[in-house]
């Protein structure tokens, strides 16, 4: 009976969607991305697409979306938003920081990328236009993509801090207290492994076309990015997502190594009280700048 109901519930919303998406306006880079799509579907092959595609997808993301942060540094204005104001990025630590990365996306996480082509075939996942899902559908697909990732990410993270395991794999990705956006995916192999797996559970559950691999990513890369830039930026718009953790949240993680141990959302970190110590810094500053108000 509970499941009906859930279900009749989810279908309402559907219609609701669809409902008010009739009255949107239609997407102007709709037809050029259809044409760009279906030029890729005749000219390329599905292992092409699937493979170099999703590698193309993940590296002009990631780096696009770490540009921002990195140009923050130059700016004296951006200052004020840095978390960890004493603790500047430096030249030596971002070009360690990136050889790291090239060596994991290169010689990790590519040669996972080339299983992508056989998982698609393995479960029928369509490529075509016409299989596509609305927007809507891939936005609800890709969080909850984002709610399985972040149970993972919480007990598996909680895990590889445990005394006996840290020194050996996740004290890599510590190594700079204060984090920048490339730092993300800055990690031990077996780190990009185990944390990496959450991320494929979500695409195991909800994949019905090879778009929501992309989108997935995509969206996965913004929000660790985000989470490691260093600054928290106002009118930043990944705070309207509910129980977004953020910048501040995470920061406190590098700076503090115990607590905040989930990656998108805050939730698991409040139900399980490892959140503590965060709340009472976030009490300690606010009482610090009450006396600051107070004697200006």
């Amino acid at each position: 009976m509970a499941t009906n109901d859930s279900v009749n519930i989810l279908n309402s919303a559907y219609l609701a969607v669809e409902y008010i998406d009739s009255f949107l306006p239609d997407n102007p880079l709709q037809q050029p991305f259809k044409n760009a799509w279906n030029y890729m579907l005749d000219n390329y092959t599905k292992f092409q697409i699937a493979t170099w595609g999703s590698l193309i997808v993940h590296e002009f993301s990631y780096f696009l979306l770490c540009v921002p942060g990195f140009i923050f540094q130059f700016i004296p204005y951006m200052q004020k938003y840095k978390i960890q104001q004493d603790k500047p990025e430096t030249w030596e630590k971002q070009w360690k920081c990136f050889k790291t990365l090239l060596f994991n996306h290169f010689f990790i996480q590519l040669p996972l990328i080339c299983g992508t082509y056989y998982f698609t075939e393995y479960f029928n996942i369509p490529y075509e236009w016409e299989e596509m899902p609305r927007w809507y559908v891939l936005v609800a697909q890709c969080f909850g993509c984002a709610v399985i990732e972040d149970a993972w990410h919480y007990f598996l993270h909680r895990l590889l801090h445990h005394k006996r395991i840290y020194k050996y794999i996740h004290k890599v990705h510590h190594e700079f207290v204060s984090p920048f956006g490339m730092q993300a995916e800055y990690a031990h192999p077996l780190e990009t492994l185990i944390l990496g797996t959450g991320f494929f559970i979500g695409i195991v559950v909800f994949c019905n076309h090879v778009i929501l691999l992309w989108a997935w990513v995509i969206c996965r890369l913004m929000e660790t990015i985000d989470v490691h830039s260093g600054y928290d930026v106002p009118m930043n718009p990944l705070h309207l997502i509910p129980f977004y953790a953020g910048a501040r949240f995470h920061d406190f993680h590098h700076m503090n190594f115990i607590g905040n141990y989930a990656s998108t959302f805050t939730w698991w970190d409040r139900i399980f009280g490892t959140d503590s110590q965060f709340i009472a810094y976030k009490e300690k500053e606010k009482k610090q700048q009450l006396l600051v108000k107070k004697k200006a």
